[in-house]
């Protein structure tokens, strides 16, 4: 009887917040939406206000006249970008550089954490995770001066490596070939130990309980990771996956851009290099707005398509 009172009672209180209006229920928790407020604020000036830009996407964008003044010319400057002979190069290395990192810097996390869960050592735990997380907080300028370092063809250390089992050294910074090899590999060694952090978090919502009957019933540690591990942490995965498939074009130009030098050109220029270089060094704005806003739109559907899928496949979505 008590549980069929407290769900009537339950039904009851749904109801009525149901009825109250969305003022009355922000008065009634005014609090949380205090502590909401900075958040709101931020991404009105810094996210939603800058759409009022978008415009000149569609203009041909003079600062003498201003966005309003300037003159329209539809979609001019995105029949430009696609008809550009640079276009598929420059989709097809944005896409090849986040496909190797779907495929090889996205699943390593998950693997890492789930091995680290495993480990009973508490300060060994903890030396292995200062280890994996401090690449994170290196600057990008400093890693990239590290990594041509490390391959450089007459004095780095990887080379030296290929050189004493008789190899000819390799210039990795200077080949086409290398280069997605090496951007993936050194996103690889930054961020694997911090992204592993969401999936260690995950990790400690795994009832223990489930553990203790798995070990009486003679299970190993596989099967154990196997049967419980993996599917407690499925739903912050699949969240976490979506989001890479909605990030799926875009790729940050600042370690691309310092990686680049004339010699891997074909397969160093992305995207977001070709919208800096065109947009701020030469001065197009409205060509690299209208680069930047097809580039978000397929990001846009490609996110809504993957959320679509994980709510077809009765996995979690992130709506």
């Amino acid at each position: 009887m008590d549980t069929v009172t407290q769900l009537q009672v339950e039904k009851v209180v749904k109801k009525k917040s149901k009825g109250l209006s969305i003022f009355k229920r922000i008065a009634r928790n005014w609090e949380l939406y205090l502590f909401l407020l900075p958040t709101i604020i931020y991404f009105v000036i810094f996210k939603y206000i800058p759409m009022y830009g978008l415009q000149i996407a569609f203009k041909d964008f003079i600062a003498f006249y201003g966005i309003w003044g300037s003159p329209w010319v539809g979609f001019e400057h995105f029949i430009r970008f696609f008809e550009s002979y640079q276009f598929w190069n420059l989709l097809k290395n944005s896409l090849q550089i986040n496909l190797y990192q779907l495929l090889f810097a996205f699943p390593l996390p998950i693997i890492f954490a789930l091995m680290l869960n495993q480990v009973t050592r508490t300060r060994f735990k903890k030396l292995v995770q200062t280890v994996t997380y401090a690449p994170h907080f290196i600057s990008v300028v400093v890693l990239v001066g590290m990594i041509f370092i490390f391959l450089s063809p007459s004095n780095g250390f990887v080379n030296n490596i290929i050189q004493l089992f008789g190899g000819e050294p390799i210039y990795f910074m200077g080949s086409n070939e290398w280069f997605k090899t090496v951007f993936v590999g050194s996103e690889i060694w930054q961020t694997t130990g911090w992204s592993a952090i969401i999936y260690l978090a995950a990790l400690t919502s795994v009832d223990p309980h489930l553990h203790e009957a798995a070990i009486v019933d003679g299970a190993s540690k596989f099967q154990r990771v196997r049967h419980i591990d993996i599917p407690g942490i499925l739903p912050v995965i699949m969240i976490m996956f979506i989001l890479e498939i909605g990030n799926f074009v875009t790729l940050g130009y600042q370690k691309v851009l310092l990686m680049q030098n004339s010699l891997n050109i074909a397969s160093s220029e992305v995207i977001q290099t070709y919208v800096y270089k065109t947009g701020l060094l030469g001065s197009q704005f409205s060509y690299a707005a209208a680069i930047g806003l097809f580039e978000n739109v397929l990001n846009f559907i490609l996110l809504i398509m993957m959320n679509q899928l994980a709510k077809k496949l009765k996995q979690q979505s992130l709506f």
